[in-house]
């Protein structure tokens, strides 16, 4: 649905209660459905990509219980699941995609995953051929490159496997997969990506051993139900703090906002930029740091980003590239060559939008390069479907000197379902 944003350049005040961490949702549901006994859920996100996970475990017989943003898991363990009688639908989630093939492949089961269009064009081999390096089963499109993919359950051996890509999907999937392997699987990193599965494998009871960027991991370990307690999403805050930064006469609080430093670099590049941002730090949740962000209206100034960084913020990429137009002088964005096969090409997708808005941006093959700071004006924005590339425009439209439109506001149900609701809250 076709969404028109004219906010006559507002300024922005007030606090805003975070929702829960996309990636920590997603895994919640997944390790309590691993699990044998029952896991309780605190601050869950009923995001479409998260409600497409619940339905692909309860398909396979596991007892989910939502009530708001609690949820209730249900299991007797992997060895009690049922064959789904259905192909399993995955809709534009590729963390649900990619890490239930990583956690079928070594169940007793035969199963169909399958997603939405864009699941459908986004590579799947770099995390189907390491698991069948373990033994899996697959059959899809070009040699399991793209779903649908068919897998029939086998006994996993453990391998030692140095990663090509910066991916805690690829890692999630290996480590899950590794649970049900015969051995001490062994992983390496070419750089260190968001380590959420590593800490809630801890949560659920497991022994691994992280030593910089090696992962060593024994399978054969069973999980045992627990309560997790889902941080604020600092890429959904991600958003507002860029927002927060270049409305004038701005100030926002942003509560309960996930601060583990495998996620921080949005808040490392914001400080480097010069932005107005502080944190406090509030507690510990489910093995996860959280806090408090407080974000005013900032100079900001131009940056190189790249190297072990992108990893820590390759989702936040979009509404960076926005920063960047308001920001004094040259950003340089590099080593983002995995912004390609995200849910859309994001750098094709960020500089084509932002082009539209009168940004000075030219794509690279790893990354753009912004001039700022520009005036921007409005225009018909494409958000290919991708959730981030429509919030990245909503923001924009609050320093535009005419009208955005985007072409789809629903796509942003995909993470932030309450995001419109959000915004409109704090413009004043």
């Amino acid at each position: 649905m076709r969404k028109i944003l004219d906010y006559a350049q507002p300024s922005l005040q007030g606090t805003l209660r975070i929702p829960g961490d996309k990636s920590v949702s997603h895994r919640s549901i997944m390790f309590g459905s691993i699990a044998k006994g029952e896991t309780t859920i605190e601050g869950f996100l009923q995001s479409d990509d998260c409600l497409a996970t619940i339905d692909c475990f309860t398909k396979l017989g596991v007892e989910i219980l939502i009530d708001g943003e609690n949820v209730q898991v249900k299991s007797n363990g992997i060895d009690a699941w049922k064959e789904p009688s259905d192909i399993l639908y995955t809709g534009n989630s590729g963390t649900t995609t990619r890490l239930m093939l990583g956690i079928l492949a070594g169940s007793n089961l035969t199963t169909v995953l399958i997603g939405d269009e864009s699941i459908q064009k986004r590579p799947m081999k770099r995390v189907t051929a390491p698991l069948k390096k373990m033994g899996a089963h697959f059959i899809g499109r070009e040699d399991a490159q793209f779903t649908p993919i068919a897998m029939e359950g086998k006994k996993l051996q453990a391998i030692h496997y140095k990663m090509p890509v910066a991916s805690a999907q690829v890692k999630s999937a290996i480590l899950l997969a590794a649970l049900n392997a015969e051995g001490e699987t062994i992983l390496t990193e070419i750089e260190i990506s968001r380590d959420h599965t590593e800490k809630m494998l801890r949560h659920f009871g497991a022994d691994l051993t992280v030593e910089d960027k090696t992962i060593y991991l024994t399978g054969g370990q069973k999980l045992t139900g627990t309560h997790v307690v889902v941080p604020g999403d600092i890429s959904s805050a991600a958003f507002f703090l860029a927002a927060g930064s270049i409305v004038p006469n701005s100030k926002l609080v942003l509560q309960n906002v996930g601060l583990n430093p495998t996620r921080t670099g949005i808040v490392d590049v914001l400080k480097e930029m010069g932005a107005n941002v502080s944190i406090l730090e509030l507690d510990n949740v489910s093995h996860e740091e959280i806090g408090d962000i407080t974000v005013e209206t900032s100079e900001l100034k131009g940056t190189e980003i790249g190297g072990d960084l992108i990893p820590r913020l390759i989702d936040e990429i979009p509404i960076i590239a926005l920063l960047a137009t308001q920001a004094t002088g040259k950003t340089i964005i590099k080593d983002a060559e995995e912004l390609k096969v995200k849910e859309t090409n994001r750098i094709d997708a960020v500089v084509n939008e932002l082009k539209k808005l009168g940004a000075n941006i030219t794509a690279t093959a790893d990354g753009m390069i912004i001039e700022g700071p520009t005036p921007l004006h409005g225009g018909d924005i494409d958000t290919y479907g991708d959730h981030r590339i429509g919030m990245m425009a909503a923001i924009a439209s609050l320093i535009t000197s005419t009208a955005v439109t985007i072409d789809n506001e629903n796509c942003i149900a995909v993470s932030y379902p309450n995001f419109f609701e959000h915004l409109l809250s704090v413009i004043k």
